[in-house]
């Protein structure tokens, strides 16, 4: 890894110099766009939505649209006055409680790793961490804004996490929804479906699967092979007739998918039980088949 910024952590009469690397990758696969008769890439030009004239990147400048739609050019000298702009400190606030931060407003994570003469006050603080079960809230300048972060612990190693500014978090404009209508015997089941599916959360159990998809599509196209269509997905229709029978089914296939014996169903729900068990079977044998295809 390449650290992609360096500076210092400070906290009352401590610095401790640091390297910071990002803790995560983006792969997700984008595609380009291309001309479908020849393949050569789509360009584009900077036109002036004034004059119609193609503008020199030189020549462009950042502008801000005001709500009446007035436009506020702003050059290079007014940017550099803005607050913050070069910091190469990150300067701890306060320690808060660890379960005091929504994990809503936590945006993107980095590494820190102390420098030599950095790597005592580093552990002294990795472990302060830990003993308090707090973390460090401190503000960070990185690509040229102040940034709201945390530092955490994660594997011996202080992590550095981005936020959102506390305004940037939207509010739901829906309404409460409450469990007035529900059913004693559903909420019940409901209850036991989540005690079903209960466990341990593992990364390695999840991949994704449409980025392996492309992939694999793009690979036969460059080996010359034919291409697979991939298996219609079942669609629902999102109508729910007995809630408390499309609970009792949830709960039987995630038994029969755990190798569980389910429970004898009720009478009337009985029959359907037996046809969902059937298309999860029916779903996962094409799934299977799927994968080996491809």
């Amino acid at each position: 890894m390449r650290a992609i910024w360096k500076g210092a952590v400070s906290f009352g009469l401590v610095s401790v110099p640091v390297k910071l690397y990002s803790a995560t990758e983006n792969k997700d696969i984008s595609f380009r766009q291309v001309h479908a008769k020849d393949g050569g890439r789509i360009k584009y030009q900077r036109i002036c939505s004034l004059d119609g004239e193609e503008v020199a990147y030189a020549d462009i400048a950042k502008g801000y649209e005001t709500e009446d739609g007035e436009m506020v050019i702003l050059d290079d000298a007014d940017l550099a006055n803005l607050p913050a702009s070069s910091s190469r400190e990150i300067s701890v606030e306060k320690f808060v409680p660890s379960d005091q931060i929504d994990p809503m407003l936590f945006e993107k994570s980095y590494y820190l790793e102390p420098e030599k003469t950095g790597a005592k006050p580093y552990a002294l603080l990795r472990q302060a961490l830990l003993d308090a079960d707090r973390m460090a809230l401190v503000t960070v300048s990185l690509r040229s804004r102040m940034s709201l972060a945390v530092l955490r612990v994660r594997d011996d190693v202080i992590v550095l996490q981005t936020m959102m500014w506390p305004d940037e978090i939207r509010t739901p404009d829906f309404g409460a929804v409450d469990l007035e209508d529900a059913k004693p015997a559903e909420a019940k089941m409901a209850t036991m479906l989540v005690e079903t599916l209960a466990g341990d959360f593992d990364p390695s159990e999840f991949e994704d699967d449409y980025r392996e998809a492309v992939e694999a599509l793009v690979q036969t196209k460059i080996d010359g092979g034919e291409v697979a269509s991939a298996p219609a997905a079942r669609q629902s229709t999102g109508e729910v007739v007995d809630l408390l029978a499309a609970l009792q089914r949830s709960v039987d296939a995630a038994k029969a998918a755990r190798g569980e014996t389910a429970p004898e169903p009720a009478a009337a729900t009985k029959k359907p039980a037996r046809k969902t068990a059937a298309k999860t079977g029916t779903a996962k044998a094409a799934k299977k088949s799927a994968k080996k295809a491809s």
